[in-house]
């Protein structure tokens, strides 16, 4: 074997010791970080401006049946104008003409109504924190997102690495073999292969780069920004000690949870609401009313009525939300079980991850013995050409398997922690302001119309969410 060739397995061994691990990439101060990229996914997230919306518009509802306590007052304006034809005593034809009109103000306002708004305002409230726990779950899929884009760059930029110094190495080969055949040492069979492994490493490397350019619009649709310089990952968060522990925190942490927690609050109190709609309703009215000619009509009263038929309406309206109630209580339990399922998942993705790492670490070990020994005996004519690139091809084959555990191992444990509910910035601690959805349901939560209060809330609308 020429120089060139009896070098090669140290050059293999030393470019592997670069791609490997996706941590090892030397930082620089203006590497982006994980953090970088999960605050920019939090910031620039259309989907959580989309459910912050939702949000906004259930606590409205709130302020619509907070509503219904107060009177509703009304101004009403008329004017009419009449003409006739009519035969005077003479039996001659004459007509009439006459305007009139008047104004009127008037207020209703229900008085007692046996707990049916009561129920409505705490039903919507219940929805209201229901869709709350909606928006941590939007929250976790955006920052999981985020975590998944920044590793597969990752992966996908130390792929293109190993595939480059495939290409180099593979190169070496052909050189050697072009050597050796020169001299009569082997075939142009040999040369022809090398040449053969060669193409399909350049073409390995061709997907390589497209892979890793897919990947990096999935990072900007996850985060607003194509990578830049991305930082080494840093250390795993810590998650839980066993499966069961992480069961237990997720069944009762996780929001999807405590969102079915609310909607079967709700759907009790919407049971009670139907009800009392069977209930009577006392109401109070006054009204001021003024004519052209100046004449006032004032008046007050009270009233009492109550549905004593309504074909069947009214009943079936407490069964549907019986049979809702029945819905919330199974979607309870059902949410329970994926939760718990997602958990168990996650878990055993990181197993399977870990033990990969391991398997792949001694299948690497093996491979570069195996690649040096088949290196030094196709020096001695004991091997052929093809031997050698077989073996360099299973070499590569371990290290890509490794780096893909790698990033299964990291992907799975964030994947674990949003199975657990915990994949938010408060959470991960990321040091940012975060929307913050008590402050716009505390500005409506009294229904305020356009008055001191209104100008507030106009204030809070142009600013909220922009944190």
């Amino acid at each position: 074997m020429t120089g060139s060739a009896k070098y090669l397995p140290k050059r293999l061994a030393m470019s592997a010791a670069i791609v490997l691990g996706m941590g090892m990439t030397a930082w620089t101060a203006s590497a982006e970080t994980l953090t970088d990229a999960l605050i920019a996914a939090y910031r620039n997230s259309n989907l959580l401006e989309q459910n912050r919306a939702v949000l906004r518009a259930a606590d409205e509802d709130v302020a619509v049946a907070v509503s219904t306590l107060r009177p509703v007052i009304s101004f009403l304006t008329q004017g009419q104008y009449g003409y006739a034809q009519f035969l005077d005593t003479f039996d001659n034809v004459a007509s009439a003409e006459e305007w009139s009109g008047f104004y009127a103000l008037s207020a209703q306002m229900t008085l007692y109504d046996f707990g049916r708004t009561k129920l409505a305002i705490e039903a919507t409230k219940e929805v209201v924190l229901a869709t709350r726990e909606a928006l941590l779950q939007v929250e976790q899929q955006v920052l999981l997102a985020a975590v998944v884009a920044y590793v597969d760059v990752r992966l996908r930029e130390a792929f293109v690495d190993l595939r480059q110094n495939n290409v180099r190495v593979i190169g070496e080969q052909l050189k050697a073999a072009q050597d050796r055949f020169d001299v009569g040492e082997v075939t142009r069979t040999d040369v022809a292969q090398a040449e053969a492994r060669l193409a399909q490493a350049n073409s390995n490397l061709i997907v390589a780069e497209g892979e890793l350019q897919i990947a990096r619009e999935a990072y900007r649709a996850a985060t607003g920004a194509y990578p830049g310089n991305l930082a080494p990952l840093p250390p795993l968060p810590a998650t839980a000690s066993s499966l069961e522990a992480a069961r237990s925190v997720a069944l009762r942490t996780h929001p999807a949870i405590r969102q079915a927690q609310r909607q079967v609050s709700a759907a009790d109190l919407n049971v009670a609401r139907a009800k009392a709609d069977m209930r009577p309703t006392i109401g109070g009215e006054a009204q001021l009313q003024v004519d052209d000619g100046g004449l006032q009509q004032n008046g007050v009263g009270i009233n009492f009525s109550q549905t004593l038929y309504a074909g069947g309406r009214l009943a079936a309206l407490v069964r549907q939300a019986m049979a809702n109630r029945d819905s919330a209580y199974s979607n309870l339990q059902q949410s329970g079980v994926i939760i718990g399922e997602n958990v168990g998942v996650a878990w055993t993705t990181i197993d399977s991850a870990v033990a990969a790492i391991s398997a792949t670490e001694t299948q690497i070990e093996a491979a570069q013995i195996a690649f040096d020994g088949v290196s030094e005996e196709a020096s001695l004519g004991a091997r052929t050409t093809l031997d050698v690139l077989d073996a360099e091809q299973d070499l590569l084959d371990a290290r890509a398997a490794k780096l893909e555990a790698e990033a299964a191992r990291y992907k799975g444990v964030y994947q674990l922690l949003a199975s657990m509910g915990l994949l938010t910035v408060e959470h991960l601690r990321l040091g940012i302001p975060t929307y913050d959805p008590a402050v716009y349901y505390n500005a409506v939560r009294n229904a305020p119309a356009h008055s001191a209060q209104g100008k507030k809330l106009d204030r809070i609308m142009k600013s909220i969410g922009k944190n």
